[in-house]
């Protein structure tokens, strides 16, 4: 993987030409969002309905393949990934780097296929899947002899992919957009082959069997006119195709805006707790060039790439806030792929010149502002939960939010950071995920019972 010089500027040659002011795609729209709408599934054997809008029928099949790649990518590859020394094996074409892809498809070879992503994506998508599975195992929601490699429940069949070499349409000297006209991707879910403890599978409908869809891709290109976009991009000497990217990719032809012909350079921290800090600062500025800049070169290239387009619409509603940060302290940690900066204390001043802050203190939070202070403790906390949501409210529900709250409180709030090229970078995408890992942490096997009984 490249790495950056020490003055943390953006690891790949950049063409310099006029910086784009159109308006990019939205900032929410991200992993996860893409998904096919669920109305346009049908069962197997049932009469297929009315065929959508040509926009929105190209829509469900790009967001099939982003689905793919991300529940895929993410669902069952990390050990085996974990395992390599290189987690990913470039093509010497943009061409041939989507038909890697494709061929990881047809041989239904999950650990190739997101093998064949960028490598930054590849482990950004499967390094911590291993303490999720750790966790998940621990609250009885996964047997406790999972394999973590067959998570996935899925079945992907890709058949006769054509890809139009001479339409594959070059951005940048590192960003290429491949074209596929042609063939067939089926994909078979099948629950039941989740390893989900036996209370969790007991839930799911008697009925509930095998789901098969099936996408010609001819078809809908000849529908919407368009061949299906899929983001290329060139990391030392190679080329990848990059999940992060083709979503961007999309996002930005749906506001039928180009990409941006300069980008942002990544510009880092010297330590993990600048670099949160900074962050902080930059959001209270509504500087969205800074924190663009604090974003991971290599993970988050995508952002450094797509970066004017964001400032540009950003500049219209900008409005500071006028509060400054006056302090932050953080204790730091080891987690998969990077540090987690779990803030400690915080310190900022109001336009008007007040100055609050806020410690912790064990599983407490001493908040100090306006002459006062006051304590803000698991307990505290959980009993104004109930009492917001009524008295009637079930002891073992009490109880799973002490559980919550408690636990929440103690791991204090986590910013993960990575390093790359001696500078220090906040991973939005690591931080959301070790966010769910706090909740999830938090609770007690018990917890996770008496949800289940409240929707009996």
């Amino acid at each position: 993987m490249s790495m950056p010089p020490q003055d943390g500027q953006w690891p790949y040659q950049q063409n310099q030409y006029p910086q784009h002011q159109q308006q990019p795609y939205p900032q929410q729209q991200y992993p996860g969002q893409y998904g096919p709408p669920q109305q346009q599934w049908t069962q197997p054997y049932q009469q297929v309905p009315p065929r959508p809008p040509k926009r929105r029928n190209r829509g469900l099949i790009i967001g099939l393949v982003v689905a793919l790649v991300l529940l895929l990518g993410g669902g069952g590859t990390w050990f085996a990934l974990s395992q390599r020394d290189s987690v990913a094996s470039g093509a010497a074409t943009p061409t041939e780097a989507a038909q890697n892809l494709a061929k990881a498809l047809s041989g239904n070879d999950v650990v190739g296929m997101v093998g064949a992503l960028a490598p930054a994506e590849a482990k950004l998508l499967t390094e911590p899947i291993g303490q999720t599975t750790d966790e998940l195992k621990r609250l009885g929601i996964l047997k406790a002899d999972a394999d973590p490699k067959t998570l996935t429940g899925l079945q992907v069949k890709a058949e006769n992919l054509v890809f139009d070499e001479a339409g594959a349409e070059r951005v940048n000297d590192h960003l290429t957009i491949t074209k596929l006209t042609g063939g067939t991707i089926t994909v078979t879910g099948d629950p039941s082959k989740l390893p989900l403890a036996d209370r969790f599978r007991d839930l799911m409908p008697a009925d509930e069997g095998p789901q098969t869809e099936t996408i010609d891709i001819a078809d809908e290109v000849r529908d919407s006119g368009e061949p299906i976009r899929i983001a290329t991009v060139k990391v030392d000497g190679d080329w990848y195709p990059s999940l992060l990217y083709t979503i961007a990719d999309y996002a930005l032809q749906d506001e039928h805006e180009p990409w941006p012909t300069t980008s942002i350079p990544a510009r880092g921290a010297s330590s993990p707790n600048e670099a949160v800090k900074q962050l902080v600062q930059a959001a209270l500025d509504e500087d969205v060039t800074r924190v663009i800049e604090l974003l991971p070169p290599d993970e988050m290239a995508v952002l450094h790439d797509a970066g004017p387009a964001l400032v540009a619409a950003a500049r219209e509603d900008s409005e500071p806030s006028g509060a400054k940060l006056t302090d932050l302290r953080t204790e730091t940690s080891a987690v998969p792929g990077g540090t987690r900066a779990t803030i400690t204390h915080v310190e900022f001043t109001d336009p008007s010149g007040g100055t609050y802050s806020v410690t912790k203190n064990g599983d407490c939070y001493d908040a100090t502002g306006e002459g006062r202070t006051e304590h803000l403790c698991a307990d505290y906390l959980a009993d104004n939960i109930e009492n917001e949501i009524g008295s009637s409210v079930p002891e073992e529900v009490t109880t799973v939010l002490q559980h919550l709250s408690t636990g929440v409180l103690d791991q204090g709030l986590g910013v993960v950071t990575t390093e790359v090229g001696g500078l220090h970078y906040v991973s939005p995408l690591r931080t959301f995920n070790e966010l769910g890992l706090t909740v999830l942490r938090s609770l007690q096997p018990g917890d996770i019972d008496a949800l289940l009984r409240l929707a009996e």
